[in-house]
């Protein structure tokens, strides 16, 4: 009997010692279990600076190209097309030393008085055109602007039609015959007179280019008849 008490003692005791090292394992007090935070994993530095460097990258300023502005070589205006009969203006005027900043400095009207297919007897010449046909085209040119201005117009007229590009067609055929188109116009004076053209074929246009104008695109434009 008091072996078999000795021996429930004896159990007793080690079942006992068994639970009070499990409650220890088990961080009864709180210590010994992990610490949430402890575990949380921190960013790295240069996953922080990455960060840093992209937000400040956002913030800063873009390079926005500034704006230019063309300089003006040429008048504004749209160039009159003319048939026989009909009047039209254009600008003169002048640009900077480097052909740039055009300004009005005057106004030219021009009037197509008459536009005829002549033969080299008619314009009192032994002459052939070398284009292929003449024609007398008869011009009232005034100055309707505040400023002197100049018509030139030798080596500054064009022909072309549908299917030929833009042909010189000044000549010297019935220079100094009647009066001289070719002068300086101050403010309100005005001539009539008569260019001999050559053009390759009835029909098409002729270009005036104005050198006071720019001489880039032409200042006025006569339809010829076919």
């Amino acid at each position: 009997m008091r072996v078999s008490r000795a021996l429930a003692v004896l159990t007793s005791a080690a079942l006992l010692s068994a639970v009070l090292a499990g409650c220890s394992g088990d961080g009864g007090d709180g210590k010994g279990a992990a610490d949430p935070a402890a575990s949380t994993t921190r960013p790295a530095a240069s996953e922080a600076a990455t960060g840093t460097d992209t937000e400040a990258a956002g913030d800063a300023p873009l390079d926005v190209p500034e704006e230019t502005t063309e300089a003006k070589t040429t008048p504004a205006t749209k160039a009159p097309s003319l048939a026989v009969g009909e009047s039209g203006t254009y600008e003169v005027g002048e640009t900077d030393e480097y052909g740039e900043n055009f300004k009005v400095t005057s106004r030219m009207k021009v009037t197509v008085v008459s536009a005829e297919y002549v033969t080299p007897a008619q314009v009192n010449t032994t002459n052939q055109p070398e284009k292929g046909q003449y024609v007398a085209l008869t011009l009232t040119v005034r100055n309707t602007g505040g400023a002197p201005a100049d018509f030139a117009a030798y080596g500054m007229m064009k022909w072309e039609d549908a299917k030929t590009a833009a042909q010189d067609a000044t000549t010297l055929e019935g220079v100094g015959e009647g009066a001289d188109l070719d002068t300086t116009y101050k403010p309100g004076q005005s001539v009539t007179g008569r260019l001999v053209l050559d053009v390759v074929r009835r029909g098409g246009v002729v270009h005036y280019y104005d050198a006071n104008a720019g001489g880039e695109s032409p200042s006025f434009t006569v339809e010829l008849p076919k």
